[in-house]
């Protein structure tokens, strides 16, 4: 039996590559860590997800949701033609398949949330005849880097955009860089349904190295700036249920204690407690293995601040959130590579080798 499974069944496959000592990743041992709460569920194990691939779901007024359990998008039916927003692979045809659960309109817009082709890489099934709408730099990068399954927009917009169709109103909003260049906030101001992708995930922890964000300041400002919103249903792109504002609120508390733990970490760990053991011998220039050992001891730091911390309502993160021991440490990792990169290092070195501040990190 493959030890990385729960099921008795289930082997060790050829491509499991499990024997690489310190230059590989380990692999989770699920019964070492919490079950996930079920508040986390959603609609992972819906019969119909279960039995169709997809949850499809109105959340007010045509408005609908749609999930894998993975990753969700929502569309919007306007009487005259359904708007889409996104299109992800994970979901695919399926997203068709929902709609016509639930009425007969064609597809007559679609919006891109951004770029990436986890969420529109399969745009090309709304077929040849749909207006795409999104932003300015989003349409320059699929530009840059075309892809025949995420096709160009055809219409773009730089700061704030009003989308009507047959008087069903989409406010379109790119607000900066967070989690990409370009990634923009639908709402739906009527059935105040906020479409946030890839910033707040209801119930779970966020995804590896804080969803891949580009820029972590950013990223963490958009969960403030989802809060401007007069909204009551949270759309996100991914997980297997919508959120509120005391979701959004729950994952700000998250990131403020991953934020906070970080920067301790860097100003407690010693980088040349690791440079040091390097020696005089064959191994004296192996810097780059010192720097591994040195990133390991501030993720392992700040990573059990995280896991030991008592919250806000009295628990632990890895109590509320669905993931959050076994996601943890990537966000560690990269919230302090990011703070390192985006915010002060407390100082810097002074001449002669002594550093302006006691908290100073290189």
């Amino acid at each position: 039996m493959c030890q990385y499974c729960l099921n008795p069944n289930h082997k060790k496959p050829d491509w499991l590559v499990d024997d690489l000592g310190s230059a590989g990743v380990p692999y989770v041992n699920f019964e070492e860590f919490l079950p996930p709460p079920e508040s986390s569920y959603g609609c992972l194990f819906s019969k119909d997800r279960i039995e169709k691939g997809y949850h499809v779901e109105e959340i007010d007024d045509g408005v609908y949701w749609v999930s894998s359990g993975w990753y969700d998008t929502m569309f919007v039916r306007t009487g005259n033609g359904i708007i889409a927003i996104d299109a992800p692979p994970a979901l695919g045809e399926n997203i068709l398949a929902a709609m016509e659960d639930v009425c007969d309109e064609p597809v007559t817009h679609v919006v891109y949330s951004h770029w990436h082709a986890d969420h529109i890489g399969a745009a090309s099934i709304y077929g040849d005849n749909v207006k795409i709408i999104a932003h300015q730099k989003t349409k320059d990068l699929l530009t840059r880097f075309p892809d025949s399954y995420r096709p160009i927009p055809t219409e773009t917009f730089e700061s704030n955009e009003v989308l009507d169709v047959n008087g069903v109103k989409l406010q379109l909003s790119y607000k900066g860089q967070n989690h990409s260049e370009g990634n923009i906030f639908i709402f739906a101001p009527k059935q105040k349904v906020l479409a946030a992708i890839d910033i707040a995930s209801p119930g779970w922890v966020t995804f590896r190295d804080c969803d891949s964000s580009e820029n972590l300041s950013g990223y963490v400002d958009a969960h403030h700036q989802i809060l401007q919103y007069d909204f009551k249903t949270l759309v996100s792109g991914h997980v297997s249920k919508l959120g509120d504002k005391n979701d959004v609120l729950e994952n700000i508390e998250y990131l403020e204690d991953l934020m906070r733990f970080a920067r301790e970490a860097l100003e407690t760990v010693d980088v040349e407690f690791f440079t040091k053991q390097l020696g005089d011998g064959a191994y004296k220039g192996a810097f780059r293995d010192a720097e591994e050992n040195y990133f390991q001891a501030l993720t392992n730091y700040g990573t059990k601040k995280m896991l030991e911390v008592v919250t806000s309502n009295g628990k632990r993160w890895a109590e509320r959130l669905n993931g959050v021991q076994a996601m943890t440490k990537h966000n560690m990792f990269s919230m302090i590579e990011k703070t390192r990169l985006e915010r002060t290092h407390n100082g810097y070195m002074l001449r002669g080798g002594k550093p302006s501040s006691p908290k100073f990190f290189v």
